[in-house]
C-alpha cells in the first residue's frame, strides 16, 4: 500500500474520530431512554430521575453535535485533500521546468546537455534496430523450421498416395 500523506492520515483521523462520537452518541441516546423509563417507574425519585434525564438528554445533543461537527471537519479534510494534490503536483512540474531552464542559460551547459541527449538518442535507436533485426531473425528461423516440416509432411503423403495407387 503506498504512503500515506499527512492530510491523508488526518482525513482517516477525523473519518474514525467521527464514527466514534457517533456510537457514542447513540450509547448516551439508549441511556437517555433508560434514563427516562426509569423516572416513570420510580415515583420515589422522581425529581432525582427527572435531573439525571435532563442531564443525559443535554449530554446526548451534545454529544450528537459534536459527532455532526467532526463528520464536517472529516469532509473539509477531503476536500482539502483534493485540492492539494493538483496544487502540488503543478509545483512540482514547475519547479522541474525552473531547473531545466537553469541548467539551459549557459551556451557551454546546454551544448552539452544537448550532445548528451543526441548520444542518448542514438544509442537507444541503435539498440531498437538491434532487437528488431533479431526479432525478424528469430522469426523466419520459424517460418523456415515450419515449411521445411510442411514439405517432408508433403512428400510422405505424396509416397503413401503413391504407394496406394
Amino acid at each position: 500500500m503506498a504512503q500515506q500523506t499527512r492530510t491523508g492520515r488526518q482525513a482517516t483521523a477525523s473519518k474514525a474520530a467521527a464514527t466514534r462520537k457517533r456510537t457514542a452518541a447513540k450509547q448516551s441516546a439508549t441511556r437517555t431512554r433508560t434514563s427516562a423509563r426509569q423516572t416513570g417507574r420510580n415515583t420515589r425519585s422522581a425529581t432525582r430521575g427527572a435531573g439525571r434525564t435532563t442531564r443525559h438528554g443535554a449530554r446526548t445533543v451534545t454529544r450528537g453535535l459534536d459527532a455532526a461537527l467532526t463528520r464536517v471537519e472529516a469532509l473539509a479534510r477531503q476536500t482539502e485533500r483534493a485540492l492539494l494534490i493538483p496544487v502540488g503536483a503543478a509545483l512540482e512540474a514547475r519547479d522541474s521546468l525552473v531547473r531545466t531552464i537553469q541548467i539551459t542559460t549557459h551556451r557551454r551547459t546546454a551544448t552539452s546537455r544537448l550532445r548528451r541527449f543526441e548520444r542518448r538518442g542514438e544509442q537507444a535507436l541503435r539498440s531498437n534496430r538491434r532487437a528488431v533485426a533479431r526479432r525478424a531473425t528469430a522469426a523466419r528461423r520459424g517460418l523456415e523450421a515450419r515449411g521445411s516440416e510442411l514439405r517432408s509432411s508433403a512428400q510422405q503423403a505424396g509416397e503413401r498416395a503413391r504407394s496406394l495407387i
